[in-house]
């Protein structure tokens, strides 16, 4: 994080965020939910997602461009798969609905699919396919965002990164968890470059003219490049037809962007589906198998024997069994926009560098 990083305590930044978001208008259950995802996806160590992007959430949320208790409801659909209108809500509590409902659908069908139009950004796709990995299944959650995504030598982007994420339980203390963008970085990792004045390799993104960039401010305000070229693009482009295309809602420039579009709501669509595999086998038998793949993935042979092979979600599980104690690294910028924006707010939960 680097050495002019601020030590927070997890339980410190959940209660002044959750502060937060009840005084920009939250039901006090929400406001801890919404708080609960951002801390929580600092501890993993994804922190382009986590608390970095509290100041624009609050003002978009004081602007009323985003609802920040939003009545969100399946608006068509039958058997497994349904649609549901996100209410321009926050994009945690509509995901939390989508995928709650998709769970339900899987208790039922054996398979729930649930679409979401009328979103906004919902920070860290595992963090709703987690939801049905704690229910014993396998949890898929996707989103499309503004086209962003621009293939090299092209002079404009045409689709999002347009993240993605797979979880499924295991019998180790944490879920197999992939999150993976589609760009070759989360667009907020140059955010958070930008605030610790360090440059960016040359493949992350270019300037507006298309043209790569180690400047993350101009690439930041360019395009990001997919990851592996063509095979990254190809699957933006699956992500945006499922979430957006046959949903009904919004896709490639129909997506706005909240950092550009302030006073607009984002109109991002989603896709959340769980799986049951308890049709399949009994989920002791599911949970040994995993057992089986997880020890084959941990006994690959490395060249460098100090190194191991991670299982997806590994490595975020021991960041925050680490963090919990050692605290939560925020750029000393970013400590500082926190605590001005507590006392714009007129917060009585105050932050507390470790």
């Amino acid at each position: 994080m680097g050495s002019d990083a601020v030590l927070v305590h997890a339980d410190n930044l959940r209660t002044f965020t959750a502060e937060i978001f009840r005084i920009a208008g939250m039901t006090p259950e929400n406001a801890d939910f919404c708080a609960q995802c951002l801390v929580q996806t600092n501890l993993w160590g994804i922190d382009s997602h986590g608390i970095l992007r509290l100041p624009i959430y609050t003002q978009r949320l004081r602007r009323k461009v985003i609802k920040a208790n939003p009545e969100v409801a399946t608006i068509k659909g039958v058997g497994a798969l349904e649609v549901m209108h996100g209410d321009d809500g926050m994009g945690y509590l509509v995901g939390q609905a989508a995928m709650q409902r998709a769970i339900v659908l899987a208790k039922q069908y054996s398979v729930g699919v649930v679409g979401v139009t009328r979103s906004n950004h919902f920070g860290a796709a595992a963090l709703f396919a987690k939801m049905a990995a704690d229910q014993g299944m396998v949890g898929i959650a996707m989103t499309n965002v503004v086209p962003k995504l621009i293939m090299p030598g092209a002079s404009r982007p045409i689709t999002g990164n347009n993240p993605l994420s797979i979880a499924a339980p295991t019998a180790e203390p944490f879920p197999f968890m992939l999150d993976i963008s589609l760009s070759a970085v989360a667009g907020g990792k140059l955010l958070l470059a930008g605030k610790k004045g360090q440059k960016i390799p040359l493949d992350w993104a270019t300037d507006v003219d298309g043209r790569p960039t180690d400047d993350p401010t101009a690439g930041a305000r360019g395009y990001l490049l997919p990851l592996g070229g063509h095979k990254g693009f190809g699957l933006s482009l699956v992500v945006d037809l499922l979430c957006g295309v046959i949903t009904g809602g919004m896709f490639q420039f129909g997506v706005k962007n909240m950092n550009e579009a302030q006073d607009e709501p984002s109109l991002t669509s989603h896709m959340m589906m769980a799986i049951d595999p308890a049709v399949i086998m009994p989920f002791e038998a599911f949970q040994a198998r995993m057992a089986d793949f997880y020890r084959t993935i941990k006994a690959t042979p490395m060249w460098d024997d100090t190194k191991e092979l991670f299982l997806p979600g590994e490595i975020e599980y021991r960041t925050e069994q680490r963090r919990q104690t050692t605290g939560i690294p925020l750029p000393a910028e970013l400590f500082e926009d926190l605590k001005v924006l507590g006392l714009k707010m007129e917060a009585n939960a105050q932050l507390s560098a470790l």
